[in-house]
């Protein structure tokens, strides 16, 4: 069929595309920014539109013609998520009745009966209903914890479980959840696209194991090899406590694990497996919580993680590209340009700069950065802990720290932007020159537009640690090329 989904370039829709594809079906992708799809290796398969959920006018152009549509936004982390959703959903959906499209099919999640439900899962339920009463044929899967490598629910689990061998717990985690590994998900969401047309209602889905949070943490442990978790209740930590604890312990920001721990104060259960009278299990049966668990680490550790949570932009992170010297007239822009020559080739030396970030660090003062992180962090930003997918390779989009990769011209520039809590908007570029004889050119520029009186004052306050920071950025990116052309001398 022909499809059109709306987040491909989230962490369900980036992995839904392929198996798309490889079902047959003739795909066209919609994002804010395409950009952000240029490297992903199902590019050249698929339709790419530019287009906004929020833009009657986008979600026209991009529904037209177009038998199913697939939508898999959330605006979660927005201070008024539950409104965007649900104008969003509501242009969506008039605009699909009035192209005619044959069947939405959109991911929620499991409602509790009888509960006051948290603005996340009542945001979720009401687009539901939005998209069930538009008059075109609507499948709502609902779907609890998400095990996958890269999930928000999945990493928030993982780093609670791996960095705490002892823990004081809310209530909450003693609470029954179902949790469905994402292969499974996208087993059901392909198969959508074939329910009879007369389907129009919610489906829950969820795998075999029904289990409370206690008990997810502590079967984490013992597939990652870990000692038994010590586990201490205390009744007192609420919702918000928990998500401030999980801000620091975990990559995952407080404006996403807030809304997603509130929605564990409930049990989140399938009331039904009515989705079986539809659709067959997959081979094998649905996947047990174990074996979810074995398989997002094996991709973890082998640097197999095609999209992750962090994929989707931040929240308040500013999109507009660098402002280019000669055009830009919005008032001051403050600057750090350094440069160095080296013999090493332009290629290694491009080697070292695409591998930069995660575990291979910043090759500064790691102590200003950590530090530098750990404000963020208590501000509520994303701080240093999202990492990287690959250890080596980059790719527009992606996040990178607390930093977002805006642009990359391999092997010369790597521009990436700042999503950092700060009083302005910042990038920094790392770039190589070839050298017309032999070697090449390292050069480097920080660029921070202030935003009011404290944007100035934060550049003046932070300008004397440049040279540690920034300087010896330098220094130690060359001195890391020149150690990899001595361990390697035919790269020079």
């Amino acid at each position: 069929m022909r499809c059109v989904i709306f987040g491909a370039t989230g962490y369900i829709g980036g992995r839904l595309v392929p198996e798309l594809v490889r079902a047959g079906h003739q795909v066209r992708v919609v994002a804010r920014t395409p950009a952000k799809l240029a490297e992903v290796p199902w590019q050249d398969r698929v339709e790419v539109r530019r287009g906004d959920v929020m833009s009657a006018d986008d979600v026209g152009a991009a529904v037209a013609d177009q038998e199913v549509v697939y939508y898999l936004v959330h605006s979660l982390t927005q201070r008024n998520f539950t409104d965007i959703d649900q104008c969003a959903a509501r242009i969506v959906a008039s605009t699909a009745r009035s192209a005619g499209v044959r069947r939405l099919i959109y991911l929620g999640g499991i409602v509790p009966e009888e509960v006051t439900l948290s603005r996340h899962l009542a945001s979720r339920a009401e687009v539901g209903a939005i998209f069930r009463a538009s008059g075109v044929p609507t499948a709502e899967l609902r779907a609890a914890v998400i095990i996958g490598s890269g999930s928000a629910s999945f990493e928030m689990l993982r780093y609670l479980s791996e960095r705490l061998p002892a823990m004081v717990t809310p209530r909450w985690v003693h609470n029954r959840i179902q949790p469905i590994a994402i292969r499974d998900v996208l087993y059901y969401l392909v198969r959508a696209v074939d329910l009879p047309l007369d389907v129009n209602r919610a489906f829950d889905i969820g795998g075999p194991d029904i289990l409370t949070y206690l008990t997810m943490m502590r079967k984490y442990a013992e597939v990652a090899g870990l000692p038994r978790r010590m586990v201490l209740p205390v009744p007192v930590l609420t919702p918000w406590l928990s998500a401030q604890w999980v801000n620091v312990v975990t990559p995952v920001p407080r404006a996403l694990a807030i809304p997603l721990i509130e929605s564990l104060v409930h049990e989140v259960v399938c009331h039904d497996h009515d989705i079986g009278d539809y659709i067959p299990p997959p081979d094998g049966g649905l996947t047990r919580y174990e074996r979810a668990v074995e398989l997002a680490l094996t991709r973890i550790r082998n640097a197999q993680v095609p999209t992750r949570w962090s994929d989707a932009d931040t929240a308040g992170a500013p999109s507009d590209p660098l402002p280019s010297d000669p055009e830009w007239s919005g008032g001051s822009l403050y600057e750090d340009v350094r440069e160095q020559r080296t013999d090493v080739s332009p290629q290694t030396l491009w080697t070292v700069i695409e591998s930069i970030g995660g575990e291979n660090g910043w090759y500064s003062f790691p102590l200003a950065w950590s530090l530098r992180g750990w404000i963020d962090r208590v501000s509520g930003g994303v701080g240093l802990r999202r990492g990287r997918k690959h250890p080596h390779r980059l790719h527009e989009g992606e996040a990178l720290d607390w930093w977002r990769v805006e642009h990359i011209d391999r092997p010369r520039l790597l521009r990436l932007r700042a999503e950092m809590k700060l009083p302005g908007l910042a990038w920094l570029e790392l770039g190589v020159d070839s050298e017309t004889i032999a070697g090449a050119r390292y050069w480097q520029r920080a660029v921070f537009q202030p935003r009011g009186l404290a944007g100035h004052l934060y550049w003046k306050m932070v300008t004397p640690f440049h040279h540690i920071v920034f300087g010896g950025m330098v220094r130690n990116i060359i001195g890391a090329a020149e150690r990899q052309t001595d361990r390697h001398p035919t790269a020079r």
